[in-house]
């Protein structure tokens, strides 16, 4: 098979202003093409942040709700003209991108953590929603359910991805492993080395190649009007390992045996570029393959429940003029 390039974008995103981030984002998919990537990703809700500050302040801290509302009202409907300003983008340069997304759910007040998957003649695949938000991330993000499990076949190789602790998570890990990827999206905030652990275990462990996208965010690229400066400086005051920034990023390409094909990248704004030989994957499962003959079905089965899950079902009783409406 050919070679595929996968782009692995390490920039900051205009912070909490979907429209200019889109625009930015749309440059870096044309910068990405120049490079001649074939794939190209961003990292963990890019579009318009990923919300760092709920670290550095408590859910009640002065201005929290503001920013929360401030997000909202950037986060991105899935389809809508800002999505469709990433497929155009996709398709001028016919480049296949996954688009981490602050993502407007069925209800006004809900955001979802979730990846946008869209092909190179600019069609959108699908949309994952991050199963379950990690500690503070529970005051932001609602959680996803089995329907966004996906793996897309594309003529790139077989495609799909996880954001941030779902690596974690040893059932998700071997439900993605069944269908089969080729190529693994790690979408991240950042990739210290703790996280750099985690994707490249998932790469050994699924045979797959794994894009690892971080974000660099200098503390510059805050908003002046910010509403919750303190959460900031609480947060860079407590885990920031470099002066002035915020996310260090760390973003790279691993291969199927675990190892490093690019990167990581250090702490600086960057497009890290990775060549992926789809025809590895097939030595790498002589020695393991936790699907087929490394796996024991007969003293393990997982159960994948892949029915969307609807908040409000309607059901209407006999002779009612109410209109009914049940998940299949």
């Amino acid at each position: 098979m050919p070679t595929v390039r996968a782009a692995a974008v390490q920039h900051a995103p205009v912070v909490l202003d979907r429209d200019a981030s889109v625009e930015k984002g749309v440059a870096l998919i044309d910068e990405a093409a120049r490079g001649g990537a074939d794939l190209i990703v961003f990292p963990e809700t890019w579009l318009p942040a990923y919300p760092f500050w709920i670290y550095g302040a408590g859910f009640h801290a002065p201005g929290m709700r503001d920013v929360y509302a401030r997000l909202l009202g950037n986060s991105v409907r899935v389809p809508s003209e800002s999505t469709e300003l990433i497929c155009e983008a996709a398709r001028r340069n016919a480049v296949h991108v996954v688009m981490g997304l602050n993502e407007l759910g069925e209800s006004p007040g809900t955001i979802y953590n979730s990846l946008l998957y869209v092909s190179r003649d600019g069609e959108i695949l699908g949309v994952h929603r991050k199963l379950t938000p990690t500690s503070a991330e529970r005051t932001v993000w609602g959680v996803g359910d089995g329907s966004t499990l996906h793996v897309f076949e594309t003529d790139v190789g077989r495609v799909g991805g996880l954001i941030c602790w779902e690596h974690w998570m040893p059932l998700a890990r071997f439900a993605m492993h069944a269908l089969a990827e080729q190529i693994h999206v790690a979408a991240w905030p950042e990739l210290p080395e703790i996280h750099q652990l985690a994707a490249r275990t998932y790469a050994f462990e699924g045979r797959c190649f794994v894009v690892c996208a971080g974000m660099y965010l200098p503390e510059t690229a805050m908003p002046a009007d910010f509403n919750a400066p303190d959460a900031v400086r609480a947060l860079a005051d407590t885990y920031s390992t470099e002066p002035g920034v915020l996310l260090p990023g760390g973003s790279g390409v691993i291969g199927p045996d675990g190892n490093w094909i690019a990167g990581p990248a250090g702490n600086e704004e960057t497009i890290v570029y990775g060549d992926i030989d789809l025809d590895a994957i097939a030595s790498a499962f002589q020695a393991l393959d936790v699907v087929g003959h490394y796996n024991r079905p007969d003293v393990f089965q997982l159960t994948v429940d892949v029915r969307p899950r609807s908040a409000l079902v309607w059901r209407a009783g006999a002779g009612s003029d109410a209109v009914a409406s049940e998940d299949a």
